[in-house]
């Protein structure tokens, strides 16, 4: 029980540091504060291009996943960067000077809810 002056091991910490950090804290605390989703569309589109791009994509510190589309997007970034300056720099002086890539769309991400349910094994 906690009580006022207390001191060691029964001193209640404070409210802050009782609650489990969440992914948004962690990405705060690794100054990522803004994250968005990047649609890339590439062309030629072969293997040589997809396997070369995957890697880039893959390599650069803002980028968290790539995904490999089937669709009108070939490529999905799901990016996280300091703040709006940085999210802009990254698409125009590392992305669109790529030759490979003909389109990008980014859409920034507000809230993000994880769904623990989906890790359970489904049924066959």
């Amino acid at each position: 029980m906690w009580r006022a002056g207390a001191a060691g091991p029964s001193r209640r910490p404070p409210a802050r540091e009782s609650r489990p950090r969440g992914a948004s804290d962690q990405r705060a605390a690794l100054n990522r504060g803004v994250q968005a989703l990047v649609s890339v569309q590439a062309r030629p589109l072969n293997r040589t291009v997809i396997d070369t791009f995957k890697g880039f994509a893959g390599s650069l510190p803002e980028v968290l996943h790539v995904f490999v589309l089937s669709g009108g997007d070939d490529f999905l970034l799901h990016v996280a960067v300091p703040d709006l300056d940085r999210l802009h720099s990254f698409l125009v002086d590392r992305l669109s000077k790529r030759a490979e890539i003909t389109g990008l769309r980014a859409s920034m991400i507000f809230r993000q809810v994880g769904n623990t349910a989906a890790l359970a094994r489904l049924p066959s």
